[in-house]
């Protein structure tokens, strides 16, 4: 089975080799993994593109769901900029993702507020997420954070090492 980058996906970056992560903002294990990503990219930004998809774990995690429609709703705001800097402000203050603290962080990002609180009101981005939940389940996603290299599942460790191995396997 192969995972395949969609037309509106949130992808940074543009090498050669695609890192896809399904993650969950409420996950220690995708922000463990998310700096990971951010020191390859320090050092070695030119060699992949990353494609991050929602995949909270609603049984566990209770404030993921409603992070991920934050982060998508700023998305459809603000746009691929907006939107990084809301995955990067969720995931540096991980604890703290109740509707006032999200609030806060999409200010950060320059979003018209009246839009922000009007389409999380009705949960407009809602179905955005499931749609990214549902390409997981459909690619044998069941835990977080589940990682995809050039559309193939990723096992191995999660390390700097071990993930910049990786991509120079595939190119």
């Amino acid at each position: 089975m192969t995972v395949t980058v969609e037309k509106d996906d949130h992808v940074r970056g543009s090498g050669p080799v695609t890192i896809l992560v399904y993650g969950d903002y409420e996950c220690p294990y995708t922000r463990a993994l998310e700096l990971v990503i951010m020191q390859l990219r320090r050092r070695d930004s030119d060699s992949f593109r990353y494609v991050y998809r929602y995949f909270p774990l609603r049984e566990i995690h209770p404030h993921a769901e409603m992070a991920a429609e934050a982060a998508e709703t700023v998305s459809a705001l603000g746009g691929p900029d907006a939107f990084w800097r809301m995955h990067d402000a969720l995931f540096a203050d991980q604890y703290h993702l109740e509707a006032p603290d999200l609030e806060q962080q999409a200010t950060a990002t320059g979003v018209n507020m009246r839009a922000y609180l009007t389409a999380m009101a009705k949960h407009q981005s809602a179905a955005r997420v499931e749609r990214d939940v549902q390409s997981g389940i459909a690619n044998g996603v069941e835990g977080t954070p589940s990682i995809f290299i050039n559309g193939e599942r990723y096992h191995g460790r999660r390390d700097e090492g071990s993930l910049r191995e990786a991509i120079a396997s595939y190119t």
